[in-house]
């Protein structure tokens, strides 16, 4: 059972040098205030496996990109799966926390996704476009992708499943969708395609928000913090470009204060019921 203060690992990459954006900021921030309800401890994502033990629930946040320590982030999930930790989030997430693979299935299904293919036999389901995106299936963080002419989108590794391919898309912006379990929280927008982090408050449509969250329960995650990237195109239509699942940054640095309230109250009661529902679990649990 916790205890009456819940103990979090915090698990995060404070000088990961994010293009657009202060990972140790906002994770300062949010231990600062996380802190006044848990007994609450940090540590490198390197170091997770051996350190998860004697706490109620572990944290992932901003981890950086899993690409530059794969091998250490298979051995905590392998770790936390044996041991039957929580983790928050957890980690049945069929999105980013698994790789982009995700985007072939939602092109399959005919969902509103910028269409996808790993096969060159495939690139002819693709809409014609002058340019193609080439990204790594266990990219982020933009690590890896190029742009390439139609002409060389033939030339893409896609024998060995390593790379996915997409047409490049013109649109008007981008714009996240913040969701804590599946309750939406807020939307920010990037005005400028060419800044992608230089983000302004959004007021989220009906429409937007049937969008957001038909990925959200897609993804039936349970509990976590999930941001769904999309695009706006030329037509009007919004389009996913990605569904993070695993460490989405939060931008809170954008919020105003009574909103950046509002979100650390909502995380704070995800976390609690979170630690106790395991705690629930673990008292029904056959000895």
């Amino acid at each position: 059972m916790p205890s009456a203060r819940p103990r979090l690992l915090y698990v995060t990459d404070l000088a990961y040098p994010a293009r657009g954006r202060r990972y140790g900021d906002e994770d300062v921030f949010l231990t600062s205030r996380l802190r006044t309800h848990f007994d609450l401890a940090l540590c490198h994502p390197m170091d997770a496996a051996a350190l998860m033990d004697g706490f109620d629930a572990v944290v992932v946040r901003n981890t950086g990109p899993v690409l530059g320590y794969r091998t250490e982030y298979e051995a905590f999930r392998a770790r936390a799966l044996e041991t039957g930790a929580r983790v928050y989030n957890p980690l049945t997430g069929k999105a980013d926390m698994a790789g982009k693979g995700y985007l072939l299935d939602l092109t399959e299904a005919g969902l509103p996704v910028i269409p996808t293919v790993a096969h060159a036999e495939d690139l002819h389901r693709l809409p014609a476009a002058d340019r193609y995106v080439v990204k790594p299936t266990y990219g982020a963080d933009s690590l890896g992708l190029r742009t390439v002419p139609a002409s060389r989108a033939a030339e893409a590794p896609l024998a060995d499943g390593s790379v996915l391919v997409q047409p490049h898309i013109d649109f008007v912006h981008e714009v996240s969708f913040y969701f804590v379990d599946d309750d939406f929280q807020y939307a920010l927008y990037a005005p400028d395609p060419r800044h992608r982090w230089d983000l302004k408050p959004y007021r989220a449509t009906a429409a937007d928000l049937e969008f957001a969250r038909g990925f959200i329960d897609w993804n039936a995650l349970g509990h976590g913090i999930q941001r769904v990237d999309a695009c706006r195109t030329l037509q009007g239509d919004l389009l996913l470009v990605e569904l993070e699942d695993l460490n989405p940054y939060l931008s809170l640095d954008v919020l105003t204060e009574d909103d950046q309230d509002a979100f650390v109250g909502t995380l704070t009661a995800s976390l609690s019921r979170f630690v106790h529902e395991g705690a629930y679990e673990e008292a029904l649990a056959p000895a």
